[in-house]
């Protein structure tokens, strides 16, 4: 009997500890869209306010997005170093410190906190997937799902509320944008029980030795820059959107709090894509088809905002937010679809992510520049609409049914 109790009650301590990794986890994932994509309903309200161009303002966006593509492959060496569970809570705080610093100082302090911010969250995009391949390896499929939809639920609430937060009497954007840093603080507090638990990570040992061999090499491979290019325009896509799309409705005669809910309305509608995309294309032979018709929504949606035409602007949104979803999900698909082995995908991911990431940094700060230059949207969209198309060459080329090969 006291055998059958201390199993139970070692059962029930498992079961616990389980729902409290996995509390943190979501809490974690919740913190890292809704700090980048609180600033695009607000992006016209900050520029007002402190005076700066169209171009510096896409560069609120654009500093995250560097620090993506330059942290990405150093953090998980840091981690190694350190541990993911105290690599992640430092982040959390360096994460809370860079919302602090962006909203309650002046223009040097927006660009310092917001550089804090994407160094802050690269840490968790790259770490927080492997703790949960570390902690649920029988359940990655759904615990990635669960933590997916409330990373992109948050960030779409954050584009949502932002505008009638900061409406409040005393606020302002600088309040609505220090928000969300009671979000990163109780993130904290249910990480700080994570302090005590350190796992060794033996695959690491793995992937260093497959870093130094065929790392390099995948460098050279057509296809692995198909990827690449399609994980980089499609990012450079939605964080450009997410960025601007506001400001432009707001010349369609939208009022700011209308625009930011139209922002949440294209982030809503990446959610459900985002699971069912992985779902069909997993079960084709080649995503060469889907490929296509996920540029052609990038096309559709870009012609329906150039319209203008109040009855056209909302289906086009929808059909864009719909397109961001299905691209980032092929996109993640293709590392394991188009690779041999996980080491592969490994290198792949790292290669998509680091130069797409520093290609996707470009697209806020240049759309913003050619609106300075041309003084309207029209320029800017068709920037957008020409991306969209090459989107559409490198999405059906990465689609073939194919694998990365890693010659000599």
């Amino acid at each position: 009997m006291k055998y059958k109790q201390t199993t139970i009650d070692q059962t029930e301590r498992k079961n616990i500890t389980y729902w409290i990794i996995f509390i943190g986890i979501i809490l974690v994932g919740s913190t890292l869209r809704a700090p980048l994509t609180s600033v695009g309903s607000l992006i016209s309200l900050i520029r007002e306010d402190l005076q700066i161009s169209h171009t510096l303002a896409g560069m609120i966006t654009t500093l995250p997005l560097l620090a993506f593509a330059f942290l990405s492959p150093i953090a998980p060496r840091i981690s190694r170093r350190i541990g993911m569970e105290r690599t992640i809570f430092f982040s959390l705080l360096l994460l809370l410190i860079g919302i602090v610093v962006r909203s309650l100082f002046g223009v040097s302090f927006l660009f310092i906190g917001t550089l804090f911010i994407g160094l802050a969250i690269a840490f968790g995009n790259v770490l927080i997937p492997v703790i949960i391949q570390l902690n649920f390896p029988l359940r990655v499929g759904v615990v990635m799902g669960l933590y997916a939809v409330f990373m992109n639920i948050a960030g779409a609430t954050a584009s949502g509320v932002s505008v009638p937060i900061s409406s409040i009497q005393g606020v302002g954007w600088r309040g609505s944008l220090a928000f969300w840093g009671i979000l990163v603080l109780i993130a904290i507090l249910v990480w700080l029980p994570h302090l005590k638990k350190q796992k060794e990570q033996p695959n690491h040992k793995i992937n260093n030795k497959s870093a130094k061999g065929d790392g390099s090499r995948v460098w050279r491979s057509p296809l692995a820059w198909y990827i690449t290019l399609f994980m980089g325009l499609q990012s450079l896509m939605f964080y450009t959107l997410i960025t601007w799309l506001p400001d432009i409705l707001q010349l369609h005669g939208y009022s700011p709090s209308s625009a930011g809910w139209m922002l949440f309305l294209m982030q809503a509608f990446l959610i459900p894509v985002t699971f069912i995309v992985p779902i069909y294309a997993e079960r084709m032979k080649e995503q060469r088809f889907l490929g296509g018709i996920v540029a052609s929504m990038f096309i559709l949606g870009i012609l329906g905002v150039l319209s203008g035409y109040t009855v056209v602007i909302p289906i086009a949104i929808i059909i864009l937010g719909m397109a961001c979803g299905a691209a980032f999900s092929l996109c993640m698909m293709l590392f394991s679809l188009r690779t041999k082995n996980s080491e592969q995908a490994a290198e792949i991911s790292g290669m998509a992510q680091s130069f797409g990431y520093l290609l996707a940094a470009i697209g806020p700060t240049l759309f913003g520049a050619i609106h300075d230059i041309t003084d309207g949207w029209q320029w800017p969209l068709m920037m957008l609409l020409v991306i969209a198309g090459i989107i559409f060459l490198v999405a059906v080329a990465s689609g073939k049914d194919r694998v990365i090969e890693l010659n000599n």
